[in-house]
């Protein structure tokens, strides 16, 4: 007779006060420094990147070591604190190289227990906020997808995202994980050019470039899988501070907006549409929240909880974002209104990691039902 198994622990879906202390932090610095016309200034630039922004988060902050434990130079925080930085992030459609640097890579380097060598070393430099790194994989490879694209450095991976950004390359190939500078000879980093502009795309080629192997195969793919898992969870906490940015933006605007003497929101079809969206937007909140809790406590259930949260919050993104350039009449449809920027973010997330059917499929898989 087998042993009943034990119940999962209860998920905290509530924000801590430190948390939130967080939040106002990230969101003060973001009001000052990522507003919406210095947004759509930098979309318009060759460099969307505002290197102050950066520094003034990643180091005057401390997000950017928010996953690293203090003794490798990290805040010893978990992914719940990393969570709210990207809600923030989200709500601002702000370009950082926040996600792919001090979540997906860092989480990578992580699983490899880094405590020295040089995975130790890169790791302080990126908690430190000195140096950015992204995992040279294409932005859309979902956690259970891991395939290796190289066999060793030499060949060409497309579709990376914030590569242009960065200072070191991580690239799985056959042999192992590779750490590769992006300005060392044999590489070339390729703008493309992105739906979102917030956060571009890039082709990396190497050609018999030179790299320091971090770990061989079978640990690089555990490793890329781990960080792929965390980025796919925690882009669902970035997909809800946009969808609550359009959904509160959107009440707002139907609010001041006067029609036949009576403001637009008044009207019981509008009533009805961003009352729909609203509970969207609350359960897309639950369902980040218990992603975030899941990975910060190490929970068996976090590869279900990550592509439940996937399979939600990506269609609700989009959702407020449509709703939010619609809802807005002509002066959605305008470049000069930020509208645009989060419904270009939102669509280009719904791919990221994965799919929201790729990930229905993972939650049939995990949970044992029928294939939807």
């Amino acid at each position: 007779m087998t042993a009943p198994t034990q119940p999962s622990a209860t998920p905290d879906l509530l924000y801590t006060r430190d948390e939130e202390d967080l939040r106002s932090a990230v969101r003060a610095l973001l009001t000052d420094r990522a507003d919406a016309p210095t947004v759509i200034a930098a979309t318009e630039s060759d460099t969307p990147y505002d290197p102050r922004l950066w520094s003034s988060l990643a180091t005057g902050i401390g997000a950017a070591g928010l996953l690293v434990p203090e003794e490798l130079g990290g805040q010893g925080a978990s992914h719940r604190e990393a969570a709210v930085v990207l809600e923030e992030l989200g709500r601002a459609v702000a370009p950082a190289p926040y996600l792919t640097s001090s979540v997906v890579a860092t989480e990578t380097l992580l699983a490899l227990g880094a405590d020295g060598g040089p995975a130790g070393a890169l790791l302080g430099e990126l908690a430190s906020g000195t140096r950015t790194a992204v995992l040279a994989v294409p932005f859309a490879t979902a956690p259970a997808g891991v395939e290796t694209a190289l066999a060793s450095l030499d060949g060409t991976v497309r579709g990376v995202a914030e590569a242009a950004a960065a200072d070191v390359l991580l690239v799985p190939t056959a042999e192992g994980l590779y750490a590769v500078g992006t300005t060392g000879p044999g590489v070339a980093v390729q703008p493309l050019v992105p739906l979102d502009l917030t956060r571009p795309l890039a082709a990396v080629t190497l050609t018999g470039a030179a790299g320091t192997l971090l770990a061989d195969a079978d640990a690089s793919t555990a490793a890329v899988r781990r960080g792929l898992l965390a980025g796919a969870g925690l882009l669902a906490s970035e997909q809800l501070g946009l969808a609550e940015w359009c959904l509160t933006e959107t009440v707002r605007h139907t609010r001041e907006r006067h029609q036949f003497n009576r403001p637009v929101g008044s009207f019981q079809s509008l009533k009805h549409r961003m009352a729909h969206l609203w509970l969207e937007v609350v359960s897309a909140r639950a369902a980040a929240r218990n992603a975030a809790d899941a990975l910060a406590t190490g929970s068996p259930d976090a590869p279900l909880a990550v592509a439940v949260a996937q399979a939600y919050c990506s269609g609700v993104a989009v959702h407020a974002a449509e709703e939010c350039v619609q809802l807005h009449g002509g002066i959605g449809m305008t470049w000069e209104h930020p509208a645009h920027l989060y419904l270009k973010r939102a669509k280009a997330d719904s791919i990221a990691y994965g799919t929201a059917g790729s990930h229905r499929r993972a939650v049939a898989e995990l949970a044992d039902l029928p294939a939807p």
